[in-house]
């Protein structure tokens, strides 16, 4: 499946993607709220390389996120159903990842229509994460306490949730 938005194009991973990958994924800014450190090599980068490909291959929606023909992140579900995502940061502050996610989230209603809800899960400290999330419908339903150890230093979680539209309700809007 592709994904196509105003600027962007969401298909899925290829094993090509590892040198663009590892160019997001080593990039200490972009690591910054990430589950783990940045990448030193490019065998970790393969090992997320491998996950997204799996993923795809379970929920059909892990994607490689490219603009003007250049991969510039990732975003999708991971599994179903928790939405994951990373930019590079040459590329946040213009709504790409709002663009993303908002064509995930659409996709994930009409690919999965067992899904009830949609969850992320984010460093509490990444306000822009937590901005993005709340601007899809996104609601806060919990936080954690040292959740995860990244490089010596406990991070929190906060824990997101959106749930299906109602099918009687109001339709969303499909401009992402």
């Amino acid at each position: 499946m592709i994904l196509r938005t105003e600027r962007l194009v969401l298909r899925p991973p290829q094993p090509e993607d590892l040198s663009a990958l590892h160019h997001i994924f080593s990039n200490t800014e972009a690591m910054q709220y990430w589950s783990h450190p940045a990448h030193e090599t490019l065998e970790t980068t393969q090992k997320t390389l491998d996950g997204m490909l799996w993923s795809y291959g379970e929920t059909g929606l892990e994607f490689t996120l490219e603009r003007d023909g250049a991969v510039i992140g990732k975003a999708g579900l991971w599994r179903l159903a928790e939405l994951g995502y990373i930019l590079h940061p040459d590329h946040w502050g213009h709504g790409l990842a709002r663009e993303a996610l908002g064509a995930i989230v659409h996709a994930t209603w009409l690919r999965h229509p067992h899904v009830a809800e949609i969850t992320a899960d984010i460093d509490p400290r990444n306000t822009a994460s937590a901005r993005l999330l709340a601007h899809l419908g996104f609601k806060l339903t919990h936080s954690a306490r040292a959740t995860i150890q990244i490089n010596g230093e406990w991070c929190d979680s906060d824990y997101y949730t959106l749930l299906r539209p109602d099918p009687d309700g109001p339709k969303p809007s499909a401009v992402f």
